[in-house]
């Protein structure tokens, strides 16, 4: 299917590409700080809007699309974890008008619509759990992961990291959440894993591909043209060399201009030796 997928995604992009709506993210924020405002004053309660089928089947189906207007999971008993929400929603903005300059609008409204079609759809296999769009977003922060490995982000404000390791880190937690956490997390974590995968599966398996081909090509060529061992000494007078008598002892003589090398045999037998032995006898 991810072979595939980005073949389908330029036929759709064809026939429906007038219709995207850009600014996604900017309108996706605006909601969340709307419901988060509406919740500290007391107007709306966050259980309303978590995703929970079997209430969607009973009378609520606005909760299939307004956990999307959930905020970041925070302690709202917490300042300190308050004034971190515009942080929070400041790196999801930068992220998500990123992926959508460099997607296109419509390619960025379909990775979120096949993410809320997957987390929707296989919500209903457990449908008395409670979903949100936690995960959805930590796909957003993949992909952009995915496309600059070497962004930095100010961990505490304070430490640069790479944005390739925080990913890194994250699909490990992704990991050990798909087969360690409750089932309905394990669920949302299959949806952002897929969504992910056919967006950039084929593009993996390619990079992958060509790397073994030219680990095989450089292997290939170190069998058929083996390297020859290192020169490092060789003798000035009879040019005999580590690899060629590796048994030999060299010797360097700093008297020599150039501190020329020799074997055992000429390292007392050369030119300047030779005359000092005989100016020493006259």
């Amino acid at each position: 299917m991810a072979r595939f997928f980005p073949v389908m995604l330029d036929k759709l992009e064809r026939w429906f590409g007038r219709f995207a709506l850009p600014n996604v993210t900017l309108y996706l924020i605006v909601g969340q700080v709307f419901v988060t405002l509406c919740h500290l004053l007391g107007l709306l309660n966050l259980n309303d809007f978590v995703l929970v089928p079997a209430a969607a089947l009973n009378g609520q189906p606005w909760r299939l699309v307004s956990f999307l207007f959930l905020p970041p999971p925070v302690n709202f008993n917490s300042m300190l974890s308050l004034a971190l929400l515009p942080f929070a929603w400041w790196i999801f903005y930068l992220m998500g008008s990123a992926l959508e300059q460099y997607w296109g609008s419509f390619r960025y409204n379909l990775f979120w619509l096949v993410g809320i079609a997957l987390t929707i759809g296989l919500a209903f296999v457990r449908p008395m759990g409670a979903y949100t769009n936690y995960y959805l977003a930590m796909s957003v922060f993949l992909a952009f992961a995915r496309l600059n490995p070497d962004f930095e982000l100010a961990l505490f404000f304070i430490l640069p990291v790479k944005i390739k390791w925080l990913a890194m880190f994250t699909w490990a937690v992704f990991l050990v959440s798909a087969f360690m956490a409750q089932m309905s997390t394990r669920l949302q974590v299959i949806a952002a894993t897929v969504n992910f995968f056919l967006f950039f599966g084929r593009e993996i398996t390619m990079n992958a591909r060509a790397t073994r081909r030219r680990a095989e090509f450089e292997a290939k060529t170190a069998r058929a043209n083996p390297r020859e061992p290192e020169v490092r000494h060789r003798c000035y007078i009879c040019g005999k060399t580590n690899v060629t008598n590796p048994e030999m002892d060299f010797r360097y003589c700093s008297k020599c201009s150039g501190d020329q090398c020799y074997c055992p045999e000429h390292i007392f037998n050369h030119a300047h030796v030779i005359s000092d032995d005989d100016a020493g006898k006259q």
